[in-house]
């Protein structure tokens, strides 16, 4: 794939050869952005995990960094009411599904109540594909929704191993300090490794670098990671 220039220059400032502690390869990750634009800084995670073996859970970081949510809530009567206490946009019920349906998709997050699961499964075609679907595994399939809203609202994200077993994240904005993006760093390397399957042999996280969003990736020191990869 071809490379910018700007890529180019700022990827002559990392030592492919070797690994970074994590506060300084932080500090090499926002010294070279050089975008127009507050661009994100991304964790990259890899995992040796095999076959059926899968790391998903959601989680919230230390330090905020996202825009605020627009929630969607799937639900009824008492339900719909406490939803609506909580903060949620728009809330609703098969007049919802309908809308939904017809192509509507204002909203960033959707969380259902159990029993609205046979209507919202309708929307799998739409929902699927863009990852707005309500899943039990990442909480947003729920009756407590006063507490599920109250962690979106600061900033819970899910994690997840794509097909090769690498865990892709966004952890902060190069305009953060360095201290609060490498907490969450520390934050997501832990609940990362709590997620071990329990089948696994040997080594659980074989490598982790960060990078922002157009500029090259810094590998961290294997002790930085140990925490996780003994997880």
């Amino acid at each position: 794939m071809a490379r910018s220039k700007r890529y180019q220059a700022a990827a002559q400032q990392r030592d492919s050869t070797r690994t970074y502690a994590l506060d300084e390869a932080l500090e090499l990750v926002k010294s070279n952005a050089s975008a127009k634009f507050d661009e994100t800084v991304e964790c990259h995670i890899k995992l040796n995990i095999r076959g059926n073996q899968t790391v998903r859970d959601t989680t919230v970081l230390p330090h905020g960094f996202q825009a605020e949510k627009r929630i969607l809530v799937f639900a009824r009567g008492d339900k719909a009411d406490e939803a609506r206490a909580a903060g949620a946009v728009h809330v609703g019920a098969e007049e919802l599904v309908e809308k939904i349906r017809g192509g509507w998709l204002d909203f960033d997050v959707a969380v259902a109540t159990p029993d609205m699961m046979r209507d919202v499964g309708k929307l799998g075609p739409v929902l699927g594909r863009r990852g707005l679907m309500p899943n039990p595994k990442t909480r947003t399939v729920t009756n407590d929704l006063t507490a599920a809203i109250a962690e979106l609202q600061r900033g819970r994200i899910e994690f997840r191993a794509d097909r090769t077993g690498v865990v892709h994240m966004a952890v902060g904005k190069v305009s953060m300090d360095a201290g609060s993006v490498s907490d969450n760093v520390s934050a997501l390397l832990d609940e990362v490794g709590k997620r071990r399957p329990a089948d696994l042999k040997g080594v659980f996280v074989s490598s982790v670098a960060v990078s922002s969003t157009m500029g090259p990736g810094f590998k961290v020191t294997p002790a930085e990671v140990a925490g996780a990869a003994a997880g």
